[in-house]
């Protein structure tokens, strides 16, 4: 078959296509995104017209590829780590339905919080809902397992997760394809009440999820991609789970570990070999990407006290990715020297895109601030975020999406006044409207800053849901309408922008203003593909 160089994401999407989806859901996220944008511009899912446009958030997303799902096609739904977070109801409770076409989700974590708020480890959603994951530890077990996936779905009748991590997700391998495979066909579910989770029914559907426990360990323990390396030296047993195999295996290029080696990529954990290894080597040592999960299961599994090693021993650092060198010294190898940094040397923080509007919207929003005093501007996720940074020193909080409005509403109720919350075009479709709905419903005096550069600018310039939308989502809300008020943040507006934020503050209720200009690289962008075209 054709081999083609590959990111790890663009490995999953090509394998998505593969194995026949009808359907990709999604809602952009790094390290995530790329999965989707893959599949957009494929050819074959065009001609195929699988859909692929992106979704409001990740809830919306994961329960559309369920209805696909329902409907027995094969759909995939991928998100970043923190967007499993948003879709965790419909996750959760997906594990009891079960599927009816296979039914794949992908979610990408970020360990060393390369571009997130945190470095959870989806891993232990996946045990928490009792569904199989799978665990790539390169982009060819990337494509190979995303293929397998959605048939391993369909006969276990289960979600399935496949969790990667940054570094799989954006560097390149060649991987073989395979056998394009048709769609499925229309198919809906034989137990009629299967999606329905009413508790009489529910609690049934719970113990069948139960009682596939034995087979889902059972298919682990059986699976490639879990296996035992045998090793001379038995006074150290290592386990290594999806990419951290890789760091272990750099540490002896020759292949001469000397250790007895477990591999784990498909949960649950593989008992036999974990059993094995523990009956032969006199202590463990667990690499794994994220969060101590087998680490922790180990502590609590052999029964003999053996000593486990780990993150959680401190044999490996904490938090953060791992990576060859400190496999290197929780083996006790020697280190290699590394340079210092130079005396002098300036970080460079991230910073807005020279000609951004948001900045000109900040410049307005600090003159107004400085007759109240600082620490009243909420915010969350976005480009915008960057204006907790000089020379802005503007928004003072950023939690998860959605949060300027809900949590400025809290500190207005609490008797902060005035406050403000800036938010995005797409965050605002995301998780925003309904905080706003609170705020609408309870006449909380907030005022709302929507700066809209009409994209999703930070992950790369994806369309926003929100785009023509913002001032009817208001006004259906239940904002009045003069109090829905458009600026253009250019620096010529200034006064113009200050006296309309003053005149908004000095009104007791709902207002929302709307800094509306389009994102500078879009417009960039745009004009390149546009000169090209023109060629």
């Amino acid at each position: 078959m054709q081999r083609k160089l590959l990111l790890g994401v663009e490995a999953i999407g090509q394998a998505a296509i593969d194995a026949g989806i009808s359907g990709v859901y999604a809602y952009p996220g790094t390290p995530s995104t790329e999965i989707t944008e893959y599949i957009q511009e494929n050819e074959v899912a065009v001609e195929r017209n699988i859909h692929r446009q992106w979704s409001a958030n990740e809830k919306t997303a994961m329960e559309s590829a369920l209805g696909m799902s329902y409907a027995g096609k094969r759909s995939i739904t991928c998100m970043k780590h923190v967007g499993l977070n948003v879709a965790a109801d419909v996750f959760m409770n997906a594990a009891i339905t079960g599927i009816n076409g296979g039914l794949v989700v992908v979610v990408a974590d970020d360990p060393s919080q390369h571009s997130s708020q945190n470095e959870q480890d989806s891993r232990f959603y996946g045990k928490f809902a009792l569904l199989p994951v799978f665990e790539p530890s390169n982009q060819q077990e990337a494509y190979n397992m995303t293929y397998e996936a959605f048939e391993f779905s369909e006969k276990t009748g289960l979600p399935v997760l496949l969790r990667i991590t940054t570094r799989l997700a954006h560097s390149r391998a060649g991987v073989v394809q395979r056998e394009l495979l048709p769609e499925k066909m229309l198919k809906l579910p034989a137990n009629p009440m299967q999606f329905m989770l009413l508790p009489s029914y529910s609690r049934k559907y719970y113990q069948q999820l139960i009682d596939k426990q034995p087979l889902l360990l059972k298919y682990s323990n059986e699976s490639e991609y879990n296996t035992f390396s045998h090793g001379t030296d038995k006074s150290l047993g290592i386990v290594c789970c999806g990419i951290a195999y890789n760091y272990l295996i750099e540490n002896y290029p020759e292949g001469d570990c000397p250790y007895p080696v477990v591999k784990i990529a498909q949960y649950p954990v593989p008992e036999i070999w974990l059993r094995k290894l523990e009956k032969e080597c006199d202590e463990l040592l667990v690499m794994e990407e994220g969060y101590p999960l087998v680490e922790e299961l180990l502590t609590d599994f052999f029964e003999r006290g053996k000593k486990v090693h780990g993150r959680l021993s401190g044999a490996l650092p904490r938090r953060g990715e791992l990576n060859p060198d400190h496999v290197r010294k929780a083996l006790g190898h020697e280190q290699p020297e590394i340079a210092e940094v130079p005396a002098g040397l300036v970080g460079r923080p991230p910073s807005l895109c020279a000609g951004c509007g948001h900045q000109d919207t900040y410049f307005a929003l600090n003159e107004v601030i400085a007759d109240y005093g600082d620490g009243r501007v909420f915010s969350d996720i976005g480009c915008y975020t960057l204006g907790a940074l000089p020379p802005y020193n503007t928004v003072n909080t950023c939690v998860d999406m959605g949060a300027s409005i809900t949590m400025a509403k809290g500190a207005a109720d609490a008797g902060l006044e005035p406050v403000f919350a800036v938010i995005g075009d797409s965050t605002f479709t995301h998780s925003g409207i309904t905080g706003l709905l609170d705020c609408v419903v309870e006449k909380t005096n907030i005022n709302i800053i929507i700066v809209d550069n009409e994209t999703i600018a930070m992950t790369g310039g994806q369309d926003s849901s929100a785009k023509g939308r913002i001032e009817k989502i208001c006004e259906g809300v239940g904002v009045d309408t003069k109090h829905i008020r458009i600026f253009v943040p250019l620096k010529k507006n200034h006064d113009e922008i200050v006296k309309l934020i003053r005149e908004e503050v000095d009104f007791k209720g709902v207002s929302v203003l709307i800094g509306r200009r389009e994102c500078v690289q879009r417009v960039a962008r745009m004009k390149k593909m546009s000169s090209s075209k023109n060629e």
